[in-house]
C-alpha cells in the first residue's frame, strides 16, 4: 500500500464536495469568478481583474467585484457584445445588485452601465473616483440604491464630482458615508425622488439640510463632528421639527464642540444650553427632538392604564345591563334551588331527631 508522504494531510472529503460545485467560469485557465449552488449570484473577489468577466452566466441576478482593477468603467461595460479584448460577453438581463468595491475605479464613462434594464441597486463604494461622467447613469431607469461610501475625494465638495449624474435617477437611498465631506450635497444635484441620505463620518459641523427637496427625507449624520451651538444646529432643528423619523439615528448624534458640550447628546440638549438668544419667541423651534423624560414616559403610561381600565368597566357594566333579564331569571332560579335543599334538610331533621322514629337497628 502507497504511503502518503510526511507533511501533506488529506483534503476533507467536505473541501473535496465543495470544489466539484464550483464551476469555473472561463475555459481556459483559473476562473477569478465563482457562484455557490447556483449562478444567480457571481462573485469575483480580490483578483487582479482588468476588464469587467466576460463570460458571466445570462441568469446572474448579484454579482459582486471586491479587489479587482478596472479603472475607467467605458460605455456599457456590463451590457454584452465584444469587450476591449475582444473577448464576448453575455447580455445581463436580469442583473438587479451590482457591487464593485475596491476595484480602483477613477473614472465613469458616459452610459457606462447602460444595458442592464433590471439593475436596482449599485454600489461603487471605496473607489477613487476622479471623474463622473454627467450621462454615468443614463438607462439606469429603475436604480433605486447607489453606494458611494468612501468613494469621494476628501475635502472636495460632493456637486463638483457628481454634478448633474444623480439629478434624473429615480434614487430611493443614497450612501456617501465616509468621504470627509465638510457640506451636505445641495438640493439640485440630488434626485427628487430620494427618501434616505446616508452622510455618517463625514467632516459635518453645522448641516443644513433645509435645501433638501425631497419632502420624505430621512437623513442618517451619526459619527460627524457637530457644533453644538445656535447658528450651528438652528437650520438642523428647524429642518427636523417635531418629525422625529427623519432623524433615525437621532440617539447616536453628539457634540464636538464647544468644549462644555463635548460628546453630549444632541436630543438631550435645551435651548438654555445652546445659549441662543433670550427672546422665548422661537424656544418651541428651537427645541431638539427626541423622546419623552422617563417621568413624562411614566405619566403617560399611568393614564393609558387608567384608560384601559375605564373601558374594561365600563363595557362590563354594559354587558350586565343588557343581560339583567337573564341575570334575574337565574338569580331566582337559584334560590329557588337553595330553598328546596334547605326544606328537605330540614325535613330529614325533624325526622332523625324524633325518638319514636327510632330506626330498627338502634334497639
Amino acid at each position: 500500500m502507497a504511503r502518503r508522504p510526511p507533511g501533506l494531510a488529506p483534503a476533507p472529503p467536505l473541501l473535496l464536495l465543495v470544489l466539484l460545485l464550483l464551476p469555473p467560469l472561463q475555459g481556459r485557465g483559473c476562473s477569478p469568478c465563482f457562484w455557490f449552488a447556483t449562478p444567480d449570484t457571481v462573485q469575483c473577489r480580490f483578483v487582479q481583474l482588468q476588464e469587467p468577466p466576460a463570460d458571466l452566466p445570462s441568469a446572474v441576478r448579484n454579482l459582486t467585484i471586491a479587489g479587482g482593477n478596472l479603472t475607467v468603467l467605458g460605455r456599457a461595460a456590463f451590457a454584452g457584445g465584444l469587450g476591449p479584448r475582444g473577448s464576448p460577453r453575455r447580455p445581463l438581463l436580469h442583473l438587479t445588485l451590482l457591487a464593485l468595491l475596491r476595484s480602483r475605479i477613477e473614472a465613469l464613462e458616459e452610459a457606462a452601465f447602460a444595458g442592464l434594464p433590471s439593475l436596482a441597486a449599485l454600489d461603487l463604494s471605496h473607489n477613487p473616483l476622479r471623474r463622473v461622467s454627467p450621462g454615468a447613469f443614463l438607462f439606469c431607469a429603475r436604480l433605486q440604491r447607489l453606494g458611494l461610501n468612501g468613494a469621494l475625494p476628501s475635502g472636495r465638495p460632493a456637486e463638483e464630482l457628481l454634478g448633474w449624474a444623480l439629478a434624473n435617477l429615480s434614487l430611493a437611498r443614497l450612501e456617501v458615508a465616509g468621504n470627509g465631506l465638510r457640506a451636505l450635497p445641495p438640493g439640485w444635484a440630488l434626485p427628487s425622488s430620494l427618501q434616505e441620505l446616508d452622510a455618517r463620518n463625514n467632516s459635518l459641523q453645522a448641516p443644513r439640510p433645509e435645501g433638501l427637496a425631497a419632502p420624505l427625507l430621512r437623513l442618517q449624520l451619526a459619527g460627524n463632528p457637530l457644533t453644538c451651538d445656535c447658528p450651528a444646529l438652528r437650520p438642523l432643528l428647524l429642518w427636523l421639527g417635531n418629525a422625529t423619523w427623519r432623524a433615525p439615528d437621532r440617539r447616536e448624534l453628539r457634540c464636538a464642540a464647544p468644549p462644555p458640550l463635548r460628546d453630549a447628546l444632541l436630543w438631550r440638549l435645551r435651548p438654555r444650553q445652546l445659549k441662543c438668544l433670550e427672546e422665548g419667541a422661537a424656544w418651541g423651534l428651537l427645541e431638539p427632538v427626541g423622546d419623552p423624560e422617563p417621568k413624562e414616559l411614566e405619566t403617560v403610561s399611568y393614564v393609558f392604564l387608567g384608560l384601559v381600565l375605564a373601558l374594561i368597566g365600563l363595557v362590563f357594566l354594559m354587558v350586565l345591563y343588557l343581560n339583567r333579564r337573564g341575570i334575574k331569571r337565574w338569580l331566582n332560579n337559584l334560590r329557588e334551588a337553595c330553598r328546596d335543599q334547605m326544606e328537605g334538610y330540614q325535613y330529614r331533621y325533624e325526622q332523625d331527631s324524633d325518638p319514636r322514629r327510632a330506626s330498627p337497628g338502634g334497639l
